[in-house]
């Protein structure tokens, strides 16, 4: 069995092989039951934040694409919000690879690695079809760990020069902006802007792709702040009482969702639109398995006016791109 550190994981992956590997999955399908969600209360006692052990399933009953076995795998994964004040990750993760034709062990690798760097890349897969090709302005809100990852991920799939970040905390939004004015242009070999940006309303009409990883339970992207050809990525808010985006954003925009069975029923995003009318089910236009499989179009070539929105829950299926195309590249 193979043991993979985040480090491993992190170094296994390359950004446009996993978006390529996510592509053919969510072409090809695979079997994913429904995440089991179990809510632990207060967890550090009276008044503290829930917290949420997820498991997560998903295997093939075939040849994958690209790949010639079969697997089985599982993630285990914690969330505890309140980590943040113990300066502590608010998501923990381990993965579990499976044969699937014998059910075997092939390996166990960081689950929090792997979740990080498929969620980027799922983001950035939708970009390639929901983003204008042109779109050079990105805006980040949000400082966690998912942040950076968004940041790189955007700026391979699009021409990005300028990158802004928000958050909540200011001087968070300065160090990450620091951090990754060196790295990023290394990362990227070209030249890119990345500075902090106080002025959120200001950032989110200056941008062609504006991306959101938060915890926040009330929006933080208005409809009214939004203009023409924008591609709005809405990662966190993972539960229906969690919020990113108004009901004006979500009515003005064309909407996708990674999953239709994840994100009608977990995000926020859609889920309270949903229940107050404001969108039916049918104006979620598309999921990635109906993009992937060109089922139904993304953003057409020419089209500067649409706005668009992809709203990500995470997938099992996701999960398991990853760790597959993470042991074969090692």
């Amino acid at each position: 069995m193979k043991i993979l550190s985040a480090a491993e994981v992190d170094a296994a992956l390359d950004d446009l092989a996993l978006i390529d590997r996510l592509d053919g999955l969510f072409r090809a399908g695979c079997e994913m039951p429904v995440r089991h969600h179990h809510v632990i209360a207060e967890p550090t006692g009276p008044g503290s934040a829930e917290a949420m052990l997820l498991l997560m399933p998903a295997w093939t009953r075939g040849p994958p694409a690209g790949n010639g076995a079969s697997h089985l795998g599982i993630k285990v994964v914690t969330v505890f919000p309140d980590n943040g004040k113990r300066s502590l990750p608010a998501i923990y993760g381990q993965y579990l690879l499976l044969d699937g034709t014998t059910g075997q062990t092939v390996a166990m690798l960081d689950g929090t690695m792997l979740t990080k760097r498929r969620t980027a890349c799922a983001s950035g897969l939708a970009s390639r079809y929901l983003s204008r090709p042109d779109a050079h302005r990105l805006l980040m809100i949000g400082t966690g760990a998912l942040a950076p990852e968004l940041i790189r991920v955007h700026a391979k799939v699009r021409p990005i020069e300028e990158v802004a970040i928000w958050g909540r905390r200011p001087e968070e939004a300065v160090r990450l902006a620091a951090d990754l004015s060196g790295s990023l242009p290394r990362a990227l070999a070209r030249p890119i802007t990345v500075r902090a940006v106080a002025d959120r309303r200001q950032a989110v009409a200056a941008a062609d792709i504006i991306s959101c990883a938060t915890l926040s339970s009330r929006p933080l992207v208005e409809g009214s702040w939004l203009r023409d050809g924008q591609h709005v990525d809405l990662v966190g808010a993972y539960t229906p009482k969690m919020r990113e985006s108004d009901d004006e954003a979500v009515r003005r925009a064309r909407v996708h969702v990674d999953t239709r069975a994840g994100a009608l029923k977990e995000g926020g995003d859609i889920v309270q639109p949903l229940a107050s009318g404001v969108i039916g089910e049918s104006d979620v236009i598309a999921d990635l398995y109906e993009l992937a499989r060109g089922q139904r179009p993304g953003r057409t070539p020419g089209d500067v006016i649409s706005i668009t929105l992809f709203k990500s829950v995470g997938a099992a299926l996701e999960d398991l791109a990853a760790a597959v195309l993470a042991i074969t590249a090692r």
